[in-house]
């Protein structure tokens, strides 16, 4: 019996290795776009730089497509060049360009907490599906560097994700400065369920805290002040404003699974940017989320952002709206004008979603089209 069990794995194995990626004609004209034949993402808005953001969500659109030569190039081009060429022992610099002295390399070595679990999520989901365990070792030890790095156990809220390995703990009793947008819960449920050492659970716990009671008025800042035991305050360096951060929250909880029991309760606190739109019929580039006032016009990205979140609502006359701005300033296979890295990305992300290209599970076990079809596997 355990013979035929190693046959079937086997074979298992081999159908995902030489399964083809399947077709995705944004991601594929965005691979085109701005990223190298080495696997270096291009942020060309931006002086050509390249960050472990950009790094970590090619990964985990190379697997969902199943693109498994591109996303070794991804990884091998990160650990070499963020990673100063061992991911197991050293978090990815954030920020890697164009130095003042007209060399190439890392502008700012320190870390970026939700690159980091993008990253170690897509790896630990790439060695289940393509039978890899060197991809779930990296995983591992990752996470073992950012539980050491960049999880703090803050005093009345326990454990929690900072933003980065340096910088956000404040001297004296100043209090931590937070990134609600670094908190893709979905992730972390993954972390849990597959038994990776560390607070997982208790770090989703408060992730779930301080999404619900730093939204004001359904909306979240980018940036937010925890001060230990007295709650939640305005960002020193950034105030109260939501603007290209904060837009990640409502992505990352639009795709939360129906049944994640912190579902519903966090679509209801973020849902002022929902209403807003069905007030107004647009986006603000940014909202004062203690005065409610908005300004500037919000790039599509946005638009896509909060398809997932108005689908979730069961908001189809929103959802259909939100869709058919996006829909509308596509050109040659992507999207606004100029199509910019950070826009591409949220569409990437909310469409994939949406049109059933990926899914998660309560727990965070990803599910992938190509999963299904090229391994015969079912939810």
């Amino acid at each position: 019996m355990l013979a035929v069990l190693a046959v079937a794995s086997a074979a298992r194995a081999q159908r995902a290795s030489t399964c083809g990626a399947l077709s995705w004609p944004h991601w594929t004209r965005y691979a085109e776009t701005f990223i190298s034949s080495d696997g270096r993402v291009i942020e060309r808005s931006a002086a050509d730089r390249t960050t472990s953001e950009g790094e970590a969500y090619a990964l985990f659109f190379a697997l969902i497509s199943g693109d498994r030569p591109l996303f070794d190039r991804v990884l091998k081009w990160s650990q070499e060049n963020l990673a100063q060429g061992d991911l197991t022992r050293q978090l990815p610099a954030w920020n890697w360009g164009k130095r003042r002295d007209g060399n190439w390399g890392v502008v700012d070595a320190n870390s970026a907490s939700d690159a980091d679990l993008w990253m170690a999520y897509s790896l630990l989901e790439a060695s289940r599906l393509w039978s890899e365990p060197r991809y779930g070792d990296i995983s591992r030890q990752i996470l073992s560097n950012v539980v050491a790095r960049e999880v703090s156990d803050l005093p009345g809220l326990g454990p929690m994700l900072l933003p980065g390995a340096a910088g956000f703990v404040l001297p004296g009793d100043r209090g931590v400065r937070l990134n609600p947008s670094y908190l893709p819960l979905q992730v972390m449920r993954r972390f849990s369920s597959a038994g990776i050492s560390g607070p997982w659970d208790k770090v989703a716990a408060s992730s779930i805290r301080t999404l619900r009671e730093s939204a004001r008025g359904g909306t979240i800042a980018d940036c937010i002040l925890y001060r230990p035991r007295r709650g939640f305050f305005p960002d020193p360096v950034h105030g109260s404003v939501g603007s290209y951060d904060a837009i990640r929250a409502y992505l990352w909880i639009g795709m939360l699974s129906d049944q994640d029991a912190a579902q519903p309760e966090l679509a209801n606190a973020l849902g002022g940017l929902l209403r807003h739109f069905k007030e107004t019929g647009k986006l603000p580039e940014r909202i004062d989320v203690i005065s409610g006032r908005a300004g500037g016009n919000a790039p599509i990205g946005f638009y896509a952002a909060l398809m997932p979140l108005a689908r979730a609502a069961g908001d189809e006359k929103s959802f259909k709206a939100l869709q058919d701005r996006v829909a509308a300033s596509e050109k040659n296979g992507l999207y606004g004008n100029p199509p910019a890295y950070y826009d591409q990305n949220l569409i990437l992300f909310a469409r994939g979603f949406l049109d059933g290209r990926f899914s998660f599970d309560a727990d965070g076990t990803l599910h992938t089209a190509w999963e299904r079809q090229c391994l015969g596997r079912t939810r």
